[in-house]
């Protein structure tokens, strides 16, 4: 294979120790690689240092003559100014850019279900989802060699996930590096994976679950490691081994090899005594629903997420939700945690429920505060189940805070940090309900297994709205799917049954191609007036989002601001799920 890049010898520091040390390595044509390791030991430094965006301390980046390298950050940046379209394709006339085949797959792939005015929005106005999918589309329409890749699945759904990874396997010639925490991505892409472990990069044939089976035998082989990380590889195998042949098929270990490492290890979870304590603990009921309506919205004209929903939320019951942004997944757990009210119908909520819930919203703690002590101001020791008794600084090393991080104020933790610390307060206080949403965000897959290994033996109920395929099925043994149409399906075949059933309603309801030239319906009362509000909300988001980025040490005043933006998110949200419902009936 033909060679793209090479990096010979080189290392970084940044003046507290390498985090880059003698590292050399080679990226040949059409290779898909995947990065893991954990947050801050160098993942994005090594891809800035590929790019040439940042020079090494030592050695050198080679790349080959005329290489194209396209380069996707974790922060998106564009000017605000201008639209989706003229980010894209500048002044290119329409015809020039819409007549080509590659370039209309990305825009059916990245902006379907938006129709053809989306690509008209400007940048400044646009949500996280949106600008991750502008970058990516940017990035796909443009002829290059090498793509690097820095959390590519950042805000896409479940959905959008499946399509880029389809996509970037047909791409035979493009050479990838990807960095994610998105585990079933990376086995869905990766030939190769990179781990960045110690200031070095480990290189392992396969995806992740290959990662995992040879890693394991690594450390089966070493004659001294660490007792928990080979606990975590364990579950990680006994989690690989309820489908192992479709995990490993890329994988050139050894067959024979994997059998052994995976079928020795039980289960990852004892359903049937989990059960039976969560029954214990719960008793018969958690949550009844009967004939329920759901909507959200000003209350004098509804959005109707949902009619005459009936469903039974059981003891020791692992239900993940699915749909696509705005179907009313977050607002059904709001439902049932009581926080809002049903517009029809009844819900019944067991007397023995104490309910722990990760929302989205960050709680307002002392900047001042260190991390052990605002886990300690919830309990000092926590029983999650089963006798498993931990104390505030043991459940805080299992969430990714080292005995250095947890003596740091709170005002000093990144918004990932502070995410982390919101749910080691919430497993602390000892529910026997978890509502959990998008807890994946801003953790690596270190971190992930761990979080797993802990509700692996949580006796409790569980509900989880995530964009994580992986964690979603490893933590989740029922799937509910909000298909946006307001109907509520049981998933018997998961998430597989979930993508057929969203792409036959895209066929039928003929959104399956984005429709470049399509007819202007904006002459349409209601929706010229939604449109409009869309550009006051749009500017206020702007606004909020420049007061928050200008705030250095005033930790009240951010948290105030935080909480004024995810409420114009919430609107802006509502506001389009609105536009498409009547963008859709003009279009018939």
């Amino acid at each position: 294979m033909s060679n793209l890049l090479n990096v010979e010898n080189i290392s970084k520091s940044y003046g507290k120790g390498h985090v880059i040390n003698g590292v050399s390595l080679g990226i040949n044509i059409g290779q898909k690689i995947g990065i893991v390791g954990v947050n801050g030991g160098g993942k994005s430094t090594l891809m800035r240092l590929m790019s040439e965006i940042e020079i090494p301390d030592s050695g050198r980046v080679t790349h080959n003559s005329g290489l194209r390298v396209g380069y996707l950050k974790q922060v998106d940046k564009h000017d605000p100014d201008l639209t989706i379209k003229q980010v894209l394709f500048g002044n290119e006339s329409v015809h020039s850019w819409a007549s080509d085949a590659s370039i209309r797959d990305v825009l059916n792939g990245l902006f379907d279900s938006h129709g053809e005015e989306v690509l008209d929005r400007k940048i400044k106005g646009l949500s996280g989802g949106e600008l991750r999918r502008t970058s990516l589309a940017k990035l796909l329409t443009t002829d290059l060699d090498l793509l690097l890749l820095d959390e590519p699945t950042n805000h896409l759904d479940v959905e959008g996930v499946k399509w880029l990874a389809d996509h970037l396997k047909r791409r035979k010639n493009l050479a990838i590096a990807v960095v994610t925490h998105d585990r079933w991505f990376l086995d869905e892409v990766s030939e190769v994976t990179w781990e960045v472990v110690n200031s070095q990069v480990e290189e392992y044939e396969g995806g992740y679950s290959a990662y995992v089976l040879a890693k394991a035998e690594r450390m089966r082989q070493a004659a001294a490691e660490d007792v928990r990380k080979k606990q975590l590889i364990r579950k990680e195998l006994a989690w690989l081994r309820r489908g192992a042949p479709a995990r490993t098929s890329k994988s050139k270990f050894r067959v024979d090899a994997a059998n052994d490492l995976i079928y020795t290890e039980p289960e990852p979870r004892n359903t049937v005594e989990l059960l039976s304590f969560a029954g214990a603990r719960l008793g018969k009921r958690v949550f009844e629903l009967h004939d329920v309506t759901l909507a959200v919205g000003d209350p004098a004209a509804p959005k109707i997420l949902t009619e005459h929903l009936n469903l039974n939320i059981a003891p020791g019951g692992r239900y993940g939700l699915v749909g696509p942004n705005g179907a009313g997944k977050t607002s059904l757990l709001r439902l049932l945690a009581g926080k809002i009210k049903p517009v029809a119908g009844s819900i019944q909520t067991g007397s023995t429920v104490k309910l722990g819930f990760l929302s989205q919203h960050l709680d307002e703690l002392d900047p001042k505060m260190r991390v052990l002590e605002a886990v300690e101001d919830i309990s000092m020791r926590v029983d999650l189940g089963k006798g498993r008794d931990l104390s505030a600084s043991q459940l805080c090393e299992r969430l990714g805070f080292g005995a250095d991080t947890q003596w740091t104020p709170v005002g000093d933790l990144s918004g990932g940090e502070r995410h982390r610390l919101q749910l080691t307060r919430i497993l602390m206080a000892g529910p026997n309900v978890l509502f959990l949403d998008e807890p994946t965000n801003d953790f690596d897959v270190e971190t992930l297994a761990s979080l797993e290994d802990l509700l692996d033996g949580f006796a409790g109920t569980i509900m989880v709205v995530s964009h994580d395929r992986y964690f979603l099925e490893r933590v989740c043994d029922n799937m509910i799917a909000l298909m946006g149409d307001g109907n509520v399906r049981d998933l018997p075949r998961g998430i597989d049954q979930y993508l057929e059933l969203r792409e036959s309603m895209n066929f039928a309801s003929g959104s399956s191609k984005l429709k470049v030239k399509g007819d202007s319906r904006s002459d349409q009362k209601e929706l010229s007036k939604i449109e409009k509000r869309l550009q006051k909300v749009d500017q206020l988001i702007s606004d909020q989002n420049a007061l928050i980025s200008g705030i250095v040490d005033d930790y009240q005043r951010l948290t105030t601001l935080e909480g004024n933006l995810q409420e114009l998110l919430s609107e802006k949200e509502l506001l389009e799920e609105r536009w498409l419902v009547l963008d859709e009936s003009i279009r018939g």
